[in-house]
């Protein structure tokens, strides 16, 4: 992953006017959309400074107050209550500073993304949330703006990361499972990866840590009904199984009315441990066994690193920029 420090200095007006030829006022005019330059003049500094990276800084020509900053969060699916909590955790830590936030549901959808960003590139100061084009593409598309990805490591040092650590967690939960006496452990994938989810290969490892087989694994649709059916596909092709750990709370909440549907009593017959750490888990029968993500921290540090970027403060280093995972241990398992 690509540093979060200090990296390069920050590109100035200067270094645009040299790069594209021009005097600062013409780059300052071009940048301003005012009218005394010509087109072709205009479009070759908005092309440099996009090359460059260069935005200008509202803060430094004191044309903005802290109450009136505006951030784009992004989230994939905010039917989901994971992305519900990290988008209130976000607003909470925003508000905080008197930020404006406006959310923005992709439906998990490339061309909804795509498309979001082209809409709020010239609305809003920085970009935060969960991204999944390539980094040109994003690049291209918020113009030089401020992005924090969540959930994703990035490759250049046009962009931050905070990044979820999950791995200490998963290894909790295995070795949890196996002190109960579970040796026949499955999981519940995400669906819609072309290869396995990095909480599947922290899962692989976690198996492997314990000397046990890792293979009984289902993909599963995010939702209580894909967590329903891939219960029922994996128990029908590993009717040995005794314990299970799922992407994430939704599916496993979906794995228990599997269990209770199929005969199986949890966590008696079957062992249920999610992923994420919901509260919706606590209300449910048996309430869930999970590894949770402080989504707290994870709004916090988005935000703070956002706004380290756009007062052009030394952006936290990559090691302050991780969310772990803890188990939380309940009655599924």
């Amino acid at each position: 992953m690509a540093s979060s420090g200090t990296g390069p200095r920050k590109v100035t007006i200067d270094d645009v006017a040299e790069a594209a030829g021009v005097s600062r006022q013409t780059v300052s005019r071009a940048l301003n959309d005012k009218g005394e330059i010509g087109a072709s003049t205009k479009q070759r500094v908005l092309d440099t400074a996009l090359a460059l990276g260069y935005r200008p800084s509202r803060f430094a020509r004191g044309l903005v107050r802290q109450d009136t900053i505006s951030v784009g969060l992004v989230i994939p699916d905010l039917l989901n209550p994971f992305f519900t909590e990290v988008a209130a955790a976000a607003l909470e830590a925003a508000r905080d500073r008197g930020w404006h936030v406006v959310v923005y549901d992709t439906g998990d959808r490339t061309e909804e993304e795509r498309g979001t960003l082209e809409v709020i590139a010239s609305q809003v100061d920085a970009v935060v949330g969960y991204l999944s084009l390539p980094e040109d593409e994003i690049d291209r598309l918020t113009l030089g703006l401020p992005v924090v990805l969540i959930d994703r490591e990035h490759r250049t040092q046009r962009f931050s990361s905070i990044r979820i650590d999950g791995e200490s967690g998963v290894h909790a939960a295995i070795r949890h499972l196996t002190a109960a006496g579970h040796r026949h452990i499955g999981m519940l994938d995400h669906a819609e990866r072309y290869e396995p989810s990095i909480r599947h290969r922290w899962f692989d490892t976690a198996m492997s840590a314990s000397g046990l087989d890792s293979t009984s694994v289902a993909r599963a649709d995010q939702s209580v009904e894909g967590g329903e059916s891939a219960l029922q596909e994996l128990l029908a092709r590993h009717p040995d199984l005794t314990a299970v750990f799922t992407f994430n709370d939704i599916v496993a909440i979906g794995a228990l009315r599997a269990a209770r549907r199929l005969g199986r009593q949890v966590p008696r017959d079957l062992a249920v441990i999610g992923f994420d750490g919901l509260q919706l888990g606590t209300l449910v029968d048996p309430p869930l066994t999970t590894v949770a993500l402080d989504t707290r921290r994870l709004g916090a540090l988005t935000v703070e690193q956002a706004a380290r970027l756009l007062t052009g403060s030394d952006p936290l280093p990559a090691e302050q920029l991780t969310v772990g995972a803890e188990l939380r241990v309940r009655e599924s398992a």
